[in-house]
């Protein structure tokens, strides 16, 4: 081989996209600190911190919460697999592309399957999952807090979750794209699993999945008849591992657990409240940007996520070309609809350390001059 390869030279893109997004520069520094063993008792105490910074965020005292290796969708399956055994009955609530996954999931795990659907944009009425499981008794209910596909949020969590454990059910919570933007209160809307992903309103680089359990469905894992079928995932054996006496399981990413740490520091340091009235008014920001650019928002106010903008494209766009362009000669990445929104949406995120005045302002004026042409 005759090749030469170069150093990495990556072009400096602003991700204004749906995932991930911008790292901030002091998470990126750390991600520098010399390797230590997944066994060192410096790392076990970093574990520890990342615990700690989880209940923080999820707003939950749940001992078993931590970071699954990989993706959100890592975490989505290890809520599953760890709860569902053979013709176990769940109920997936589908309002977008996130919840067919769940559903999906579902049915791979051997679940019969029952899927309530709304269409893409929708949320559920709380007394529709009520109904549901009133003629289809479910062991599990899934459903998505923020869909990434559409840009909505469900509202009335505390009261679905009421629904779910009086017709004895668990509730199980994609937060992927809610938390550390949006409110996401576990223990007060007593939700049984929820999980997330470290590259969206964290922003940290995707590589661990926060997840929390509570102990009413702890339990229901703990008195399985077998063993979950992913050992990778098997929660309580990562609950061993991630405790103050760790028990080999795998060997952990340690730079990206690094940068998971110093992420979760910054939302410490700036706190929920401050965070999330950070990320309200920079959405409505964009929002009026957009509509003065008569591109309208597919989802309504009230039910409008603040970490991803979903605006609406007029037929006059070339949607697939205004895209390269503005990643071309602006370097600013957002993403297209997909599934039934494909062609007639953008998803714009403002998520974490993406979600800034400025960006909104280069992003609108970029857009402005595009559309222009």
């Amino acid at each position: 081989m005759n090749k030469t390869y170069t150093d990495l030279n990556p072009s400096p893109r602003l991700l204004l996209g749906p995932g991930p997004s911008m790292v901030h520069p002091r998470v990126l520094r750390t991600m520098a600190t010399p390797l230590v063993g997944h066994l060192d008792p410096d790392f076990l105490a970093i574990l520890s911190d990342v615990k700690d910074l989880l209940r923080f965020v999820f707003q939950t005292e749940n001992e078993l919460t931590l970071a699954v290796p990989g993706t959100g969708t890592a975490a989505m399956e290890a809520a599953l697999s760890n709860l569902i055994e053979p013709s176990d009955r769940l109920l997936a609530c589908i309002h977008g592309y996130f919840g067919e996954r769940l559903a999906e999931m579902a049915d791979r795990y051997g679940a019969q399957t029952k899927r309530l659907q709304r269409p893409w944009g929708e949320v559920f009425d709380p007394d529709e999952i009520d109904l549901a499981l009133s003629t289809f008794p479910a062991k599990i209910v899934t459903l998505v807090h923020a869909e990434t596909s559409t840009g909505a949020l469900q509202p009335d969590i505390d009261v679905i979750s009421e629904i779910c454990h009086r017709r004895s059910a668990l509730l199980v919570l994609d937060c992927v794209t809610s938390l550390g933007g949006m409110p996401v209160e576990i223990d007060s809307w007593d939700v049984d699993i929820a999980f997330s992903a470290s590259q969206k309103a964290l922003s940290a680089p995707p590589g661990l999945a926060p997840i929390t359990i509570n102990p009413r469905a702890r339990e229901v894992i703990t008195k399985r008849s077998s063993p979950p079928p992913a050992f990778f995932l098997d929660l309580l054996l990562l609950e061993r591992y991630w405790s103050d006496q760790p028990i080999y399981h795998h060997t952990a990413p340690i730079s990206t657990t690094y940068a998971l740490r110093e992420a979760l520091r910054l939302v410490y340091e700036e706190g929920l409240p401050a965070r999330f009235r950070r990320h309200r008014a920079v959405a409505e920001n964009l929002w009026q940007g957009l509509e003065a650019l008569s591109l309208p928002l597919f989802v309504p106010q009230e039910i409008r996520l603040t970490t991803l903008a979903t605006p609406q494209l007029h037929q006059g766009i070339d949607d697939a070309n205004l895209r390269q362009r503005l990643l071309e000669i602006y370097n600013i990445e957002i993403a297209g609809g997909f599934g039934p929104l494909a062609g007639k949406i953008w998803r714009i995120g403002l998520m974490g350390y993406s979600s800034r005045v400025e960006n909104v302002r280069l992003l609108l004026a970029a857009l402005e001059d595009l559309l222009g042409e």
